[in-house]
């Protein structure tokens, strides 16, 4: 039978060996800054966006992971590409699996252009050049839209496309440039100032994919300070999803392919169409406000102007003055009536007391024939004086004999 030791030490648990195993790996300073060069196969990209690889040469193997922010800023190799990956060697305690994991990648021999990007990247950052505070808006509804491409590259065919879809109003301005190779720079940053004196509401820096060499004008430090300097806001495309260049830093805003950067600085046409028909519904309810609040208003006024004209101040006089006529009016024929009725009584009162009534009454009126003047006393006709006598029924001649001594005298 095995005879176990005397003195046995402790069992530890496969966590705590794991654990060990880990730390023991991230304790030493050189694998924890490690470069490692190798082919890649095993490729996988899951809807996580992390990026896994296997890294072999002729004799062995490494099991790789690339978090998905470190993959978005770098062109992820295919299946077979010899590359150089930066990162730290760990060990991923849960499943026991030794790993790199990878900061930076490139392909093969790329150090030295890296180690450039990197020294060029802080000294532009620490001058200000990639501040987010001189970051512009980019404008909603430009009218003019200059792009600095290459003529005979997609990218500028993708970004008419774009706006012939999405935003055919905005006029394009075409700035063409080489985009790779020794003189790229020097013509890019000619192409850039041309663009923007002529004074475009946004400029659009685009070009496709390629290697880090392909993409290198847009590293280039006059490059980089042309974008810098520019008075439009500017919008760089270059290259895929995964490429960053310097100039995606000092832009306004970085969009990750020339198609989304025309999109970026695009309204969509529907959405357009959409604001539109809301600003109308909008416009119509408050025009039908102000209208029915203005009638309301006229109405108001109309009314206390009508109430204050001079027209309505004659209509009220004039009332007033018919109404004082028809009162006049009926005072008048009302005294008039009395004074005919008064005139008819006095008519009727001397009718009673004429001559005619007198003489119905058995008087009668003595003339003197020689003068036919009304004898009015006895002194009138002394005797022997001819007369004439008015009675009733007519009249007779008569002579005065003399006059008889008064009644009670």
């Amino acid at each position: 039978m095995h005879q176990l030791p005397l003195f046995q030490p402790k069992c530890l648990s496969v966590a705590s060996v794991n654990r060990l195993a880990r730390q023991a790996l991230e304790s030493d300073p050189i694998l924890q800054d490690v470069w490692v060069g190798g082919e890649v196969s095993g490729v996988s990209r899951p809807a996580s966006g992390h990026f896994y690889f296997t890294l072999k040469d002729s004799s062995a193997a490494l099991r790789c992971v690339m978090w998905r922010d470190a993959a978005a800023r770098v062109s992820l190799p295919r299946e077979g590409e010899a590359v150089e990956a930066h990162g730290r060697i760990s060990l991923y305690e849960t499943g026991g699996q030794y790993q790199l994991y990878v900061d930076y990648l490139q392909a093969a021999g790329q150090g030295e252009l890296f180690a450039e990007f990197q020294r060029l990247k802080a000294k532009l950052e620490a001058e200000g050049l990639f501040d987010p505070q001189r970051k512009r808006p980019i404008p909603r509804w430009p009218k003019t839209v200059a792009v600095v491409s290459s003529p005979i590259g997609a990218a500028w065919h993708d970004v008419q496309t774009v706006f012939a879809r999405r935003f055919p109003a905005a006029e394009l301005l075409f700035s063409p440039t080489i985009v790779q190779g020794e003189d790229a720079p020097e013509r890019i940053c000619r192409a850039l100032r041309a663009a923007d004196r002529a004074r475009p509401d946004v400029v659009l820096l685009v070009r496709g994919g390629g290697s880090i060499e392909d993409l290198w004008a847009f590293n280039d430090e006059q490059v980089v300070r042309t974008v810098a300097a520019m008075r439009a806001p500017l919008i760089t495309g270059v290259g895929h999803e995964t490429d960053f260049t310097l100039v995606d830093f000092a832009a306004d805003l970085r969009a990750p392919t020339p198609t989304a950067a025309a999109e970026l600085a695009s309204p969509d046409r529907a959405e357009l169409r959409q604001d539109v028909d809301q600003l109308t519904r909008r416009l119509f309810r408050q025009t039908t406000a102000l209208l029915r609040e203005r009638r309301d208003l006229q109405r108001t006024m109309d009314f206390r102007l009508g109430a204050a004209s001079p027209r309505a101040g004659l209509r009220n006089i004039r009332r007033q003055a018919e109404e004082l006529a028809r009162r006049s009016e009926a005072s008048i024929r009302g005294r008039l009536a009395l004074r005919r009725s008064q005139v008819e009584g006095l008519a009727r009162a001397l009718d009673g007391m004429g001559p005619a009534r007198v003489l119905d009454r058995g008087y009668a009126l003595v003339w003197r024939a020689a003068d036919d003047k009304l004898v009015r006393s006895i002194r009138h006709a002394p005797p022997g004086s001819p007369l004439r006598i008015q009675v009733a029924d007519g009249s007779f001649r008569a002579e005065s004999e003399g006059a008889d001594k008064p009644a009670g005298r």
